[in-house]
């Protein structure tokens, strides 16, 4: 294995295990105002809370279910999706690479939470005029910048290649 792959192996697993680590802290610090106060419901401004709730489905509670099937189902799907993330972050180069690993950081915090809680606590509360937003934690907002950043990195490819032909 090359320097360049095991520089690129090394720093991939240091972005994974801060993504994690910081997901990880945040919820071990709402669990424990939980545990304390018996609940956590805080108006930090007009346009955030602190509320939290346990989520029994995927990103911002999608497909939320009482059913062990369905729960379990989704959770065999999210361990492939997480084995198919870490084969991409092997193959692709540095950049996209890193992105995936900052998924996959987000996935393996939730995917924590989904298998020592059997739901995953969100507690991060956007609104404004009385519109809430999903209700998510640190693990969505990496999964999701992470999506983001693949796809304008995507479109910036597509248009350095366009500009070369």
């Amino acid at each position: 294995m090359g320097n360049e792959k095991l520089n690129k192996l090394l720093i991939g697993f240091i972005i994974l295990a801060v993504c994690f680590a910081l997901d990880r802290f945040s919820k071990i610090y709402i669990l424990n105002i939980l545990n304390n106060e018996g609940q956590v419901d805080f108006y930090i401004n007009q346009f955030l809370n602190i509320y939290l709730v346990w989520n029994t489905g995927i990103g911002f509670g999608l497909f939320s279910s009482e059913d062990n099937l369905f729960y379990n189902l989704f959770t065999a799907i999210i361990i492939i999706i997480n084995i198919v993330i870490l084969y991409f972050a092997y193959i692709e180069t540095k950049i996209k690479s890193f992105f995936l690993m900052i998924i996959l950081g987000g996935s393996l915090g939730n995917l924590f939470d989904r298998l020592y809680y059997n739901a995953v606590p969100d507690f991060i509360d956007i609104n404004y005029a009385g519109y809430h937003w999903f209700i998510f934690n640190f693990a969505d907002i990496f999964i999701t910048f992470g999506i983001i950043c693949l796809i304008l990195s995507e479109i910036i490819n597509y248009k350095f290649q366009s500009d070369k032909k």
